[in-house]
């Protein structure tokens, strides 16, 4: 049975979102953060059943914006802390500690593209084939705009241990993990690309993309008059 894997940070201001936030205030893009979370939480509980999802988790959820809002989302999910020096440890801890909760493939992002929709994530699980085809893959990729990736899906997630070797957030970050996973024997399927949000103008875009999630609703309250008018 497959599950759902996603790694966030609690969305405290100057914890999340710092470049964002160098435009729009700390306080705003913590709640454009939360907005993004809860989106991110909301198409992973469609498209998986509560014992199938995993939230790995940096930062206490006690403090952050919304925590009423995400609290209620997280029911019925899995949630254990990050571990590691870097965002590369502990990715390879989450699907490491993922792996230990069950078998089956993983499908694992971050929430950093609220449009992402249980059709996306099925997708990514879909690409993946069938373990007795020949022409089945190991791991899905899916590339976002920035040179990294924002989707990643392991037939075993207990193979996620060559992530720790890659630089992230770096514009090779995506061309770095699938040499890091086809070195080590596995099979790399390339999956449809999705623009992640960094800065105001791939705000403006998901927003558009997008117009109806929470991530939306809350970039357009604070790009109305009355909002944060240190948006460029």
């Amino acid at each position: 049975m497959s599950r759902v894997l996603v790694l966030a940070k609690a969305p405290v201001a100057g914890a999340v979102k710092t470049r964002l936030g160098a435009d729009i205030g700390m306080d705003a893009a913590a709640d454009v953060a939360a907005a993004a979370l809860l989106d991110t939480l909301r198409a992973c509980a469609a498209a998986y059943p509560a014992p199938r999802r995993h939230l790995a988790l940096a930062g206490d959820v006690r403090s952050a914006v919304r925590v009423d809002e995400i609290e209620a989302a997280l029911v019925g999910w899995d949630v254990f802390s990050q571990q590691g020096t870097g965002l590369a440890e502990r990715l390879a801890h989450a699907h490491a500690t993922a792996a230990g909760r069950g078998g089956g493939p993983v499908v694992q992002i971050g929430m950093d593209t609220p449009q992402v929709t249980p059709d996306l994530l099925k997708g990514a699980e879909r690409a993946l084939g069938e373990p007795d085809d020949p022409a089945s893959s190991d791991a899905v990729l899916g590339p976002a705009g920035d040179g990294g990736w924002w989707v990643l899906a392991l037939r075993d997630a207990r193979r996620a241990a060559p992530l720790s070797r890659v630089a992230m957030s770096m514009p090779t970050t995506y061309d770095d993990t699938h040499d890091a996973l086809t070195s080590a024997g596995l099979r790399v399927t390339a999956t449809v690309g999705l623009r992640d949000v960094d800065t105001v103008a791939d705000a403006d875009a998901v927003a558009m993309d997008a117009p109806h999630g929470l991530f939306a609703e809350a970039w357009r309250r604070l790009r109305s008059p009355e909002g944060v008018r240190r948006v460029t």
